[in-house]
C-alpha cells in the first residue's frame, strides 16, 4: 500500500471505524450461526428460520437511513454512540430476562438492526478524511468490518452449545463495552463537514436516477454477502446434516474470504474503475449461485462454491463504494444511508427467501436462482449507463477511474 495513503487521512479514526463495524456486524448476524440452537429450542419451521435471521438484516436496512440523516445533522461519531449503547442495551435485556418465543426473538432482531446500521456511521467517519483517489481503499478497510460476522459464525455455535444460546447474548456484550472505550478514544469526526441542511434536503438525492442505480447495485452484493452470512449455517446443518458447530466453521469459511477481500476490491476499483471491476463480480457472482443451487453432492463441494461467490460479492461491495463518493461526495452521509438500506433490503430477501422456499418446495435451489438472476438483472443495468457516467459525472472527478 502506497504510503501517501496513511498520510491523506486520519488512522486512528480509519482504526475505530474498522473495529465498530467489526464488532457490530458480529452481532449483527448473530442470530445465523445460533439459529439450529435456537430453532430446536423454540421448535421452528423452515419459513419461521429463515424470518428469524433475515429480521436484523431488514432492520438495519431501515434503520440505515435514520443513521445516515443523523451523520450528517449531528456527526458520525456520535451516531455511532448511540448504537452502540443501543445494542449493549438490547443484549443485555435479552440475556437477564430470557428469550422464550417467536415473536422474542423476532424483537431482538429489531434491536440487533441497530447493530446493521453500524454501516451508515463507519463509512463516513472513515470517507469524509480521504480524497477522491483513495476512496476505495479507504471504505474497503472500514468495510472490512464485514469480518465480524466470521467471529459470530466461528465461536456463536460453540458458546451456545457450553453454556445455552442465550448466554451468548450476553457474552456478547462484553467486546461490544470495549470497542465502545476504544471508538470513544480514537475517533474524531473530520474537519470541514457540511453544515446541516433542512430535512427534506437530505432525500434530495433520491430525485436523481443515478441514486437508484446505486441503491440496485449494492443490494445485490451487500444483499448477497449479508443473506449468505445469515442463512449459512442453517442451509449446511439442514442441507448435508452437518452439526451446528461444524456448520459455523463452514460459514466462517466463505463470510471470511467475502470479508477480507472488500478492500482488495475497492483498490482493484481504484486501479481499474468500479464499473469495470462490478462488471465482472456480478459474472462470477450469478455462475457460481446457479452451480449451487443445483444442490452439490457434498458439503464440500458447495462450500467452494460459496467461497466464490462470496468473493464476488465481497470485491463488489468494495466497488460500489468506491463509486459512490465520486458522485455523492456532499451528500455521501445520507447515500451511504440509502445504498446501505438497499443492500440491507437485499439480504432480507435472499434469507428470507431461501426459507420460504424450502418450506414450500423442499428445496432451496428457487432461492438461489432467483437471486442470480438479479445479479445478471444489476449486469445489465450497469452495463446501461456506464457510457453516460463516464461522460458525465465520471469526466469531472479528476485522477480518478470510474
Amino acid at each position: 500500500m502506497k504510503k501517501s495513503f496513511w498520510e491523506a487521512g486520519h488512522r486512528p479514526t480509519l482504526i475505530a471505524a474498522f473495529l465498530y463495524f467489526d464488532l457490530a456486524f458480529m452481532v449483527w448476524v448473530l442470530l445465523g450461526p445460533l439459529g439450529v440452537a435456537i430453532s430446536a429450542d423454540l421448535g421452528l419451521s423452515p419459513a419461521q428460520k429463515g424470518l428469524m435471521v433475515a429480521t436484523p438484516t431488514l432492520a438495519g436496512a431501515l434503520l440505515r437511513v435514520v443513521n445516515g440523516l443523523l451523520v450528517d445533522r449531528i456527526g458520525p461519531k456520535r451516531t455511532g454512540t448511540i448504537g452502540q449503547l443501543i445494542v449493549i442495551a438490547g443484549l443485555s435485556v435479552a440475556w437477564a430476562f430470557g428469550v422464550h418465543s417467536f415473536a422474542g426473538i423476532l424483537a431482538l432482531g429489531v434491536v440487533l438492526g441497530f447493530a446493521g446500521a453500524s454501516f451508515a456511521v463507519a463509512l463516513p467517519l472513515a470517507s469524509r478524511w480521504y480524497p477522491p483517489e483513495h476512496q476505495g481503499t479507504a471504505l474497503g478497510i472500514a468495510g472490512m468490518g464485514n469480518s465480524g460476522t466470521v467471529f459470530a459464525a466461528l465461536f456463536a455455535p460453540t458458546l451456545a452449545q457450553l453454556f445455552g444460546w442465550n448466554n451468548v447474548l450476553g457474552l456478547a456484550v462484553i467486546p461490544l463495552v470495549i470497542v465502545l472505550a476504544v471508538y470513544q478514544l480514537m475517533a474524531r469526526d473530520a474537519p470541514g463537514t457540511p453544515a446541516p441542511k433542512p430535512l427534506a434536503a437530505y432525500l434530495s438525492p433520491l430525485g436523481s436516477g443515478d441514486a437508484w442505480w446505486f441503491m440496485l447495485f449494492y443490494g445485490v452484493t451487500f444483499g448477497g454477502f449479508v443473506g449468505l452470512s445469515s442463512s449459512l449455517t442453517i442451509y449446511f446443518n439442514d442441507q448435508y446434516g452437518l452439526s451446528a458447530v461444524t456448520a459455523g466453521y463452514f460459514t466462517a469459511a466463505c463470510v471470511f474470504a467475502g470479508s477480507l477481500v472488500r478492500p482488495l476490491g475497492g483498490a482493484v476499483a481504484d486501479k481499474v474503475g468500479g464499473i469495470k471491476s462490478l462488471s465482472v463480480m456480478y459474472v462470477i457472482a450469478a455462475i457460481a449461485l446457479v452451480l449451487v443451487s443445483s444442490a452439490p453432492a457434498s458439503a464440500v463441494a458447495a462450500l467452494g462454491l460459496f467461497v466464490v461467490a462470496m468473493l464476488a460479492f465481497g470485491m463488489g461491495n468494495g466497488a460500489v463504494f468506491q463509486l459512490v463518493p465520486q458522485r455523492f461526495r456532499q451528500e455521501i452521509g445520507v447515500m451511504t444511508g440509502l445504498v446501505g438500506m438497499a443492500g440491507g433490503i437485499g439480504g432480507f430477501y435472499l434469507a428470507s427467501s431461501l426459507g420460504l422456499s424450502k418450506e414450500a418446495t423442499g428445496s432451496y435451489q428457487p432461492g438461489f436462482l432467483i437471486f442470480a438472476g438479479l445479479a445478471l438483472i444489476a449486469l445489465g443495468g450497469l452495463s446501461a449507463i456506464k457510457k453516460r457516467w463516464r461522460m458525465t459525472w465520471g469526466a469531472a472527478v479528476q485522477g480518478v477511474r470510474i
